[in-house]
């Protein structure tokens, strides 16, 4: 049994990251189900553990939270659909390359629903889109930009924090950091791909195909 928690308003980081932590322990205990969060953050960065200072640009525009979930400097704000995982990893297998490329799938059938086509890149966490109306890059290649993050944590093999979507934040936010490290590339959303998508519509996708991938 998967519970899923839809949370309104803007949800405090902190806060959050202690009920993740909680439940996953419980998870691990035995005592709760697996769950699925759904909710959005104000304005925030986060720092993975892999995060370099470089990247951090500007450090007075909003709060700066170490995070322990993999990866670098991302972006939490309004308009963003954050949807943190809570699932008992060993008893589905054992395998965490397996789990993240899940969550991958996750993300990219997702986007389909929407016409969207999202797509893994090697040395690059998320799932980007191809912008093929931007000019193209200066060694010829096109243009891609990243529209959702992933960075989960394991701990006695529950996962905890997870991924999210952009639907639409406001975008010049991204502009304080190197999100994830990568100067090459920018930033999406679903609607600045022109689709006038609302965060329910979001919901009932990521519903369905989470029970399409993770069955």
């Amino acid at each position: 049994m998967v519970e899923w928690i839809t949370s309104t308003g803007l949800t405090d980081y902190e806060f959050a990251v202690a009920q993740m932590e909680s439940r996953a322990a419980e998870i691990a205990a035995g005592t709760a189900d697996e769950a699925i969060w759904l909710l959005e953050h104000p304005p925030i960065y986060t720092a993975g553990t892999s995060a370099r200072t470089a990247d951090l640009t500007d450090p007075n525009r909003f709060p700066v939270y170490p995070s322990k979930r993999g990866g670098q400097y991302t972006y939490h704000g309004p308009g963003q659909r954050v949807a943190y995982v809570m699932l008992n990893v060993g008893a589905r297998g054992h395998d965490v390359r397996k789990f993240v490329r899940q969550m991958e799938d996750w993300v990219i059938a997702t986007l389909a629903e929407f016409n969207v086509t999202g797509e893994r890149r090697a040395g690059r966490v998320g799932v980007w889109v191809v912008r093929p109306e931007k000019p193209r890059n200066p060694d010829g290649t096109a243009h891609e930009d990243k529209i959702a993050a992933i960075g989960v944590r394991l701990r006695k093999w529950v996962s905890f924090h997870g991924l999210s979507i952009n639907v639409e934040p406001d975008l010049d936010h991204y502009n304080g950091i190197v999100p994830c490290g990568i100067t090459r590339h920018g930033v999406t959303s679903l609607v600045d791909l022109g689709l006038p998508v609302s965060m329910d519509d979001v919901d009932v996708a990521l519903k369905r195909q989470f029970h399409a991938v993770f069955a």
